[in-house]
């Protein structure tokens, strides 16, 4: 079940019109305490409870991603796995691929994508020109198994893969280990076909935590601030006589929301075909690769 998975289980049991037939986890007691507490069955082995479903979330280690996913699949379950897809991109070409054999929905838990201020940002974007992005967080253990490029930084790869319409044509990254074997500290430029630019930084060793995302394009500035919920947009705006004279301001401020609950929700839609799903296995496996091979240019420069 993982860190995370709990928290799905949580949200599926939320749902008035789904059915929780159980949660699984290779720790017998951990299994046991979440089942009782959402009034559901335990399992210790994930294939035991396949045959009973229709849909499952996969939220166990990364490194466990493609033979869990693959098994899920192979049954013929609708399949929600947090991100990252897989470990390689052999791995992601082999879970879309089987996805797509099996005619089942499979779906990349990119949480982000649910953020209604991210959700408005998308709304306005026309042409972007510059992208910048800084994820700082506090070091915790928890995620440590992989670089803080798959950690981290993926989420804001995932949300400029869907933002800029352009093929990326070169890459520029840098990174540091600090505290573990993996790198810690990441910093990437991506310059686009079309002449897009994104700087995106992922740390996980900072003192505060951040995460923000900015993006320019002609005529408009677009800023979320993910920990406030707020989005910022600055705009050519003739006779506006704000703080930048011609310049109009706006800032929405969002509600605390549940954004696991959407995901699961939309998830949940999509296999009923109400809905299509926001990160399908193509967009999780085109994260994953733009990821590792940052992490490959990162490895190489320190070589």
């Amino acid at each position: 079940m993982g860190y995370l998975g709990r928290f799905h289980a949580d949200k599926y049991a939320a749902l008035p019109d789904v059915d929780l037939v159980g949660v699984a986890d290779v720790n017998p007691e951990r299994a046991r305490e979440v089942a009782k507490a959402l009034n559901t069955k335990a399992f210790t082995d994930y294939r035991e409870l396949l045959p009973q479903v229709e849909a499952v979330s996969v939220a166990v280690p990364t490194t466990a991603h493609f033979s869990v996913v693959r098994d899920c699949l192979e049954q013929g379950r609708q399949v929600l796995v947090e991100k990252p897809l897989a470990t390689t991109v052999a791995e992601a070409d082999g879970l879309v691929s089987l996805a797509r054999d099996r005619g089942c929905l499979l779906v990349v838990g990119h949480l982000e994508r649910f953020n209604s201020a991210m959700e408005e940002l998308k709304s306005r974007v026309t042409q972007p020109k510059f992208i910048e992005s800084h994820r700082l967080s506090f070091y915790k253990e928890r995620g440590t198994d992989v670089d803080v490029v798959l950690d981290l930084m993926i989420h804001d790869l995932d949300h400029v893969l869907s933002l800029v319409p352009s093929a990326v044509q070169e890459i520029r990254a840098a990174g540091v280990s600090v505290l573990t074997e993996k790198i810690d500290l990441a910093n990437v430029r991506l310059e686009f076909e079309d002449g897009c630019i994104a700087n995106l930084t992922a740390s996980r060793m900072s003192f505060k935590s951040m995460r923000k995302f900015r993006l320019f394009q002609p005529e408009a500035y677009l800023s979320v601030d993910f920990e406030a919920r707020e989005l910022v947009a600055a705009f050519r705006q003739p006779g506006a006589l704000g703080p930048i004279p011609g310049v109009g301001l706006e800032t929405r401020r969002f509600s605390q929301e549940d954004v696991l609950f959407k995901e699961i929700a939309n998830f949940v839609a999509a296999v009923r075909k109400q809905e299509e799903a926001r990160v399908n296995g193509e967009a999780g496996r085109a994260a994953l690769s733009l990821a590792l091979e940052i992490i490959s240019k990162m490895r190489k420069a320190k070589v």
